[in-house]
């Protein structure tokens, strides 16, 4: 592992502010951008340079080789500010093994829009045009209400035995819905992935059980070639980073 345009300038940044002899048992490593940008401002590419590429950790293969090596993960905590944790904050993406369910979409007429692109949030308008979407989440009539950057209300949480203060930063879901005690909120990938920070599902799962009064589930989704595919989770500690679990899963083809 490690990216080769990360593991340099996160090796300055760890040595600069001494980072190797932080003990991560007594809680995280509090960093800001403007840390970043002091400590690897000598460096000339961008990709070695820019706060937004080299903190950008979805995956684990995305993670510089001093992050692999120690087991740290990287979680912003306010705009600007980020937590260095030890710990995992992944999750891996089990195989659907079940047969694909083959659906017949609710269409009145063929749609021919949703097979110009290749992008999450169009695939995730034909799921829910189609019904597909309701039919996995099995809690009755949605309507599609969140959509886009919003921020997040202040919150505590834990990863392991380490507490982690959030003091509001931008998350995004690619489509939310809501029913009339549920809100479904998906993160979308037209790509097939091994694993995702928990992050993701998370701080908009935190943000809408604070703000609204129904209960959230968060759901990823894929489209693989004809395959719609969905997993459904749930964070059996809303306090607990590393509480969630597969609550079931899901493949569709259209019929």
């Amino acid at each position: 592992m490690g990216i080769p345009s990360k593991d340099v300038p996160w090796l300055t940044i760890f040595d600069t502010y001494a980072i190797h002899n932080h003990d991560f048992q007594k809680g995280p490593f509090y960093l800001s951008a403007k840390q970043i940008k002091k400590a690897c401002q000598e460096f000339s590419k961008t990709a070695e340079k820019e706060v937004r590429i080299l903190c950008y950790q979805a995956q684990r293969k995305d993670k510089p080789q001093v992050f692999v090596d120690d087991n740290l993960f990287l979680l912003p905590v306010k705009n600007g500010h980020y937590a260095i944790i030890r710990g995992d904050g992944y999750i891996d993406i089990p195989e659907i093994k079940s047969e694909p369910i083959l659906f017949d979409a609710k269409f009145d007429f063929f749609l021919e829009t949703p097979l110009i692109g290749d992008s999450e949030m169009q695939h995730l308008d034909f799921a829910f045009a189609s019904g597909m979407i309701e039919h996995f989440s099995d809690v009755g009539k949605l309507y599609l209400s969140i959509r886009g950057r919003k921020y997040t209300p202040e919150f505590t949480f834990s990863v392991g035995d380490t507490e982690i203060e959030q003091r509001s930063v931008q998350t995004e879901v690619d489509a939310g819905y809501e029913g009339e005690k549920h809100i479904i909120l998906i993160e979308g990938k037209n790509v097939a992935m091994k694993d995702i920070i928990i992050r993701q599902l998370y701080y908009p799962f935190r943000k809408w059980s604070i703000e609204t009064s129904k209960e959230v589930i968060p759901l990823f989704f894929e489209k693989r070639g004809f395959e719609y595919m969905f997993w459904m989770y749930e964070f059996t500690d809303k306090t607990n980073y590393n509480s969630i679990k597969l609550v079931k899963c899901a493949r569709y083809i259209m019929n």
